[in-house]
């Protein structure tokens, strides 16, 4: 139970605060200023006081909090929390401080139609569209027939769907979205690397059809079943409420009826068999105190059908550097003050093909005798109908009474920002004048 919802910007101010409980006064938004936004040192998305909870979650600078006096079950209290991100951002687009403050009339709006006296109800985006909306109000004939089909939708069977949805063309879109994130050792060591994937789907299709969604025949997400020769395991899987998740449990095939537009299906992790798209071999020389020679190479291990594409490689200068002289013969090097780094970006690199950076970095010379610690190089790119955790979709088929011919796209992406780092392999040498 939720006895009061805030949104705070960076300075601690209010930007929007729902008493839905007697039990507090707004002069509680104070105590959450005090202990948490004054506070640098909380690292805690739960903040306990005497017998208050303050549950935030944090985005683009801003505080969605929950309050609660009561033992709340505290995964429902962020789902809320969450679902409110969710919906705010399908009204209007981007959330910041700007759109909260834009929009405020319609946050109220949303705010008391999910959460009545403290108890979360009914928050599909699709229903809600149905009757909160930023269009001219309707008729009261037109909104009388409205409010039948609304009721019955927000309590049938598939409360996120309509049943008379029509499109002149049906077509099925499936994005098969990951990112890599990778953390190896200066001596080549994988020390982490996993993938974060979710399966996104847009569905513009007529009336209330039954899709059938296939992955991998060796798709193994119990843990007792690890082991399996070219498996592909699963770790965190979690779906849509629209999915069956015993047909699931049984075949690995996903059975449900679609929310009409957009939506995510699926969300996983993969922490085993990871697919390393790029293959980063670094050597970094210091030549005494004024200088460091850099040789790095970008391999790529996919088809040669396929490519990557926006490679950005980021590599550490020390603090002292004043000029780096950069040699690519592919894309552009070019030494970036600001970021204390040289940045090399590579438009496209076909697979099976390699690349290579030299750079010498001239040194200031300083009075400290700190070693430079060599910085991780970071990589960012993107590889399409790629996949590093070897998922793919078997087939996706659509049913529906009227036995409409519908069209279906798949598309993959695997994709690093700022998570795909590799430790340079160090060489020092002194020089004696």
């Amino acid at each position: 139970m939720i006895s009061a919802f805030f949104i705070f910007n960076q300075k601690g101010e209010v930007l929007i605060s729902r008493l839905y409980r007697t039990d507090f006064k707004r002069s509680i938004a104070d105590v959450f200023r005090i202990q948490v936004v004054s506070n640098s040192d909380v690292r805690s998305p739960i903040i306990t006081l005497g017998s208050t909870s303050f549950f935030h979650v944090r985005i683009n600078n801003l505080y969605v909090v929950a309050v609660t006096k009561t033992n709340a079950n505290a995964a429902l209290v962020f789902e809320y929390c969450y679902r409110f991100i969710n919906i705010a951002r399908s009204y209007f687009g981007k959330i910041d401080e700007e759109a909260i403050k834009n929009n405020f009339v319609l946050i109220y709006e949303l705010i008391d139609e999910i959460c009545d006296f403290g108890f979360p109800q009914n928050s599909e985006i699709d229903t809600l569209k149905s009757y909160i909306t930023t269009e001219s109000v309707m008729s009261s004939g037109i909104a009388a027939e409205e409010s039948s089909k609304i009721t019955a939708q927000a309590t049938g069977a598939t409360s996120w769907r309509r049943g008379d949805v029509r499109y002149k063309k049906n077509e099925a879109f499936v994005d098969v979205i990951e990112e890599v994130n990778l953390s190896m050792s200066a001596k080549g060591t994988v020390l982490r690397a996993d993938v974060d994937g979710h399966i996104q789907m847009r569905a513009y299709l007529s009336g209330t059809p039954e899709c059938k969604f296939g992955l991998n025949d060796k798709l193994v997400i119990d843990k007792s079943d690890r082991g399996m020769i070219d498996a592909v395991e699963l770790d965190d899987c979690r779906f849509h409420q629209c999915v069956r998740l015993h047909d699931f449990d049984a075949t690995r095939t996903i059975s449900f009826i679609p929310p009409d537009g957009e939506f995510e299906l699926m969300k996983y992790r993969c922490t085993t068999n990871v697919k390393l798209p790029l293959r980063v071999i670094p050597t970094v020389t210091e030549i005494g105190k004024t200088q460091v020679s850099y040789n790095v190479t970008v391999k790529t291990n996919f088809n040669n059908k396929l490519s990557a594409t926006n490679i950005v490689v980021r590599i550490p200068t020390p603090l002292n550097t004043t000029t780096v002289d950069c040699q690519v013969l592919n894309g552009k090097a070019k030494y970036t003050p600001a970021e204390n780094a040289v940045v090399w970006k590579i438009p496209r690199l076909q697979g099976g093909q390699e690349c290579t950076l030299s750079a010498t970095a001239e040194r200031t010379s300083t009075t400290s005798q700190q070693a430079w610690t060599r910085p991780p190089i970071d990589v960012d790119f993107q590889v399409l109908m790629f996949t590093a955790s070897g998922l793919i979709v078997r087939f996706l088929k659509v049913f529906e009474k009227s036995n409409y011919s519908s069209v279906k796209w798949v598309r993959y992406l695997t994709k690093a920002n700022g998570s795909y780092q590799v430790r340079p392999e160090g060489i020092y040498y002194d020089i004696y004048l």
